[in-house]
């Protein structure tokens, strides 16, 4: 039972960052039609100012999150405001090769502004495990399976429940029509953006513990996310959620049953078989007009 129920675990825990990361992505995409290749470059600038700030000004590991939320809305006001809003005549081809120079952008300047040198993250809760059915689970485990899904939860509620979400969905819908309706659509995306760039840097300061805060070590993440909206479907906020918890679910079993080195590798080649026979993803639709 423990075979089972330990990588699951695990799972789990690394399934919420890729589930916060695919979050931001699919947020940027329903209300700015825009591809966010940049969503782990800009975790990683935002994660590499909250492990700068722990170890070069001495703040506590809360605080230093505060402010790394603080750079993350403040770089998704500056891209929505600097590039985005300037390519209304781009085509969604062009908008995508900007987001990947994006990536470009932020991966020189976080060690011009941070350093070359690599830092250490740790983590929330430094010890300390529990133990289901003979499988161990540490508290740092709990809380980032914890954040992970309340946030999601939380996100869903609101674009349900609120005012707000209601704006977010309308936005996601037709921008036109919203505009019409009175809705602030240039308001809406700019959120948007900010809460991409807080749910990445968060994804960032989970799983930097795991590894060494480095301008490449939101790579996987990002490829990982991206799949996981393509697997979830772009047409619900829910769907890409759902697609990170499975990827992170298969990647873990084909990598401690099949092959440990080929794998996460067998998992990508996996969904795009998935693909062939349902292109819309999991919780995609097909929408259908007359001509």
């Amino acid at each position: 039972m423990d075979q089972v129920l330990q990588p699951l675990l695990r799972s789990l825990e690394t399934g919420s960052v890729y589930a916060l990361a695919a979050l931001g992505i699919i947020i940027v995409w329903r209300t700015s039609l825009v591809m966010h290749f940049a969503q782990g470059s800009m975790g990683m600038f935002s994660g590499t100012a909250v492990a700068y700030v722990l170890n070069h000004w001495g703040l506590p590991l809360w605080q230093a999150v505060l402010v790394g939320v603080v750079v993350a809305i403040a770089l998704g006001f500056l891209v929505d405001f600097a590039v985005i809003r300037r390519l209304k005549r781009a085509t969604a081809v062009g908008k995508e090769i900007i987001t990947l120079g994006l990536i470009m952008v932020f991966l020189g300047a976080a060690p011009i502004i941070f350093g070359t040198d690599p830092m250490l993250l740790p983590k929330f809760i430094p010890s300390g495990d529990v133990s289901l059915g003979g499988a161990n689970l540490s508290y740092n485990g709990i809380l980032n399976i914890s954040v992970g899904v309340l946030i999601a939860l939380g996100l869903f509620f609101v674009l349900q429940k609120t005012k707000i979400g209601l704006a977010i969905r309308a936005t996601a819908s037709s921008d036109q029509t919203a505009r019409l309706m009175g809705i602030p659509t240039r308001r809406v995306t700019l959120m948007s953006w900010a809460l991409a760039g807080v749910l990445g840097m968060l994804a960032a300061v989970m799983i930097a513990p795991t590894v060494t805060v480095t301008p490449t070590f939101m790579n996987t993440v990002q490829v990982a996310a991206l799949f996981a909206c393509v697997l979830g479907g772009f047409q619900t906020f829910y769907g890409p959620v759902i697609g990170a918890y499975l990827i992170a679910v298969a990647a873990n079993f084909l990598k401690l049953y099949v092959s440990s080195v080929w794998g996460e590798q067998l998992m990508y080649l996996l969904i795009l078989v998935f693909l062939l026979f349902r292109p819309n993803g999991l919780i995609g639709k097909t929408y259908l007009q007359k001509v």
